[in-house]
């Protein structure tokens, strides 16, 4: 092999994105390509039941937590419009993802977490958080919820 050629990186000493980040990016490509055939004939993407299809999919206690975020989702925040982001539940306005669930399984994370991007309108001075770890969901921790998605959109 010449010098200027560099072997292919393995697998297991590669630096860059591991397994599940490329799978995300994955299906966020197929996601974007489903989206821009909606002018075409080809059928349009129907995002609850690809939202409840990925929840499916999903472990238990994981499964049970995003079940419950999407009926409080979609019962609070009715302007919302589910899809899938990265292969999670999200829910956007306007096309723009508001907030997403992020089973605990995606990255080998600790913990399933409710995120925020940013067209939520949480700001509150100078630092807020835009993420929330959950590891199960309360009455008190619903209502939490409840308002939280009611500030995003609003």
């Amino acid at each position: 092999m010449k010098e200027t050629q560099k072997a292919a990186p393995d697998a297991k000493s590669y630096n860059g994105f591991d397994e599940e980040e490329r799978a995300a990016m994955k299906e966020r490509a197929q996601e974007l390509k489903a989206e821009s055939r909606r002018g075409t004939r080809a059928a349009k993407p129907d995002g609850e039941s690809e939202v409840l299809g990925k929840i499916a999919e999903m472990s238990e206690p994981d499964r049970g937590i995003a079940e419950r975020l999407h009926a409080i989702i979609k019962e609070n925040a009715p302007e919302l419009s589910p899809k899938t982001w990265y292969g999670m539940p999200a829910y956007a306005k306007d096309g723009k993802v508001v907030c997403f669930f992020q089973p605990a399984d995606k990255f080998k994370a600790r913990y399933p977490t409710l995120g925020f991007n940013d067209p939520a309108n949480l700001d509150d001075g100078n630092m807020w958080p835009t993420s929330y770890a959950l590891t199960k969901l309360t009455p008190a921790d619903e209502a939490k919820i409840v308002g939280l998605v009611k500030k995003a959109v609003s």
